[in-house]
């Protein structure tokens, strides 16, 4: 029995840790393309962002702790912090171990986002993006329920969403970007 609680709690706890950070990944997304109207934003709506993160985190440590106290694969505290350490499926475990690397710069600058350079948060911020590949990747090529059409299908609408949302916020950058020049050179032409 505690060989399949330790295993299930990891499994679901890998499961829950990447549903949470691509919904953060999607929140913030959300709140960056001014979906979320910019005007009279309430607070709790970028707390939730960071709830979220946060939440992430914390079922990342579920998950990789209980990997820790399953018997079945054995593994070591170098397994889990190594890239390509571990013995049982080693780049689909150094995916994980990335994305949790990933996980713990966005989420510490985060919270030292005050005591920083914005320019700094930003870019460590923008890693967002590559700890969803990343994760998504660790969870497709490691997780157990891979195989699931159930599991398959909600990975395939988030990555959908995901693109969609980064597409759409890109744009409208770039959109910023040039009319701001375009305001610019009217601007430098008046005099």
């Amino acid at each position: 029995m505690t060989t399949q609680l330790t295993w299930y709690t990891a499994r679901a706890g890998g499961i829950v840790a990447w549903a949470l950070a691509a919904a953060s990944v999607l929140w913030g997304l959300a709140l960056s393309t001014d979906l979320v109207r910019r005007r009279a934003r309430p607070a709790w709506l970028l707390d939730l962002h960071r709830f979220l993160g946060g939440a992430a985190l914390v079922f990342t440590a579920v998950h990789v702790g209980s990997i820790l106290l399953d018997p079945f694969v054995d593994f070591s505290p170098l397994d889990i912090l190594l890239p390509l350490a571990s013995s049982w499926r080693p780049v689909a475990v150094a995916w994980g171990v990335a994305a949790m690397y990933l996980l713990l710069a966005v989420e510490l600058t985060s919270l030292a986002r005050r005591s920083m350079p914005t320019r700094l948060w930003r870019q460590v911020h923008l890693g967002s993006y590559a700890l969803f590949v990343v994760s998504t990747v660790h969870g497709v090529a490691a997780g157990t329920d891979a195989g699931s059409p159930v599991f398959l299908s909600v990975t395939a609408a988030v990555v959908t969403a995901v693109v969609a949302m980064t597409a759409v916020r890109f744009s409208r950058r770039r959109s910023r970007v040039r009319l701001a020049a375009r305001e610019a050179n009217i601007r430098a032409s008046l005099g």
